[in-house]
């Protein structure tokens, strides 16, 4: 692997993982977690994103999915923060709204190092066998190991599938668009990102 670009294995006694990532793919990749929906929404992150995403994860999924969608956004923020090294020239602040039918979602990220997460969706249920509630959890896990700050704010929807896939497309592009290199700076006034 080359340029912006990680390579992350993890394995507990909860879960067996291999992240690739190269911030400046073409989208291509795939996703085998074993989860079907949590798989829909790690390819629609890749394809809209553009990065190219390999994740591969073996689970304790007699336990339920939490291990596993938790275990596997902790490695994506792990590879994405090395990807960015020092981030120099990224663009840095970014903000996108998606629609899905009736759901539109806003996500709004600052790729600073400094993590945080904003979660204004409420989304509780189920999607057939996934816990929508997971999405959170997700949320939060990659925040705080790619060193980001997060705010996903749900301004309006009523079908949960849809609701998730907004959020994972406007994520996709928030983050695509704010690692972007804009410049051959460091976008701080303090000259570091940490």
């Amino acid at each position: 692997m080359t340029g912006r670009s990680a390579e992350i294995k993890r394995k507990t006694k909860e879960t067996d993982i291999t992240v690739c990532i190269n911030l400046d793919g073409g989208g291509c990749g795939g996703a085998n977690t074993g989860i079907g929906f949590f798989d829909h929404m790690l390819d629609l992150f890749r394809v809209h994103s553009g990065f190219d995403l390999d994740v591969r994860c073996k689970g304790d999924l007699d336990v339920d999915f939490h291990h596993s969608v938790e275990d596997v956004a902790i490695v994506l923020g792990q590879c994405i923060k090395i990807a960015l090294g020092d981030k120099k020239g990224i663009k840095r602040y970014a903000d996108i709204a998606v629609p899905m039918d009736e759901a539109l979602a806003r996500v709004t990220a600052d790729v600073s190092g400094r993590p945080f997460l904003v979660f204004n969706v409420g989304l509780k249920g189920k999607t057939g066998d996934f816990d929508l509630d997971l999405i959170e959890e997700f949320m939060r896990a990659l925040a705080f190991n790619g060193g980001i700050t997060l705010h996903i704010n749900l301004l309006y929807g009523s079908n949960g599938h849809h609701i998730a896939e907004a959020i994972f497309k406007a994520l996709a592009k928030v983050l695509s668009d704010a690692v972007r290199i804009v410049s051959d700076k460091i976008p701080s006034s303090k000259g570091v990102l940490e």
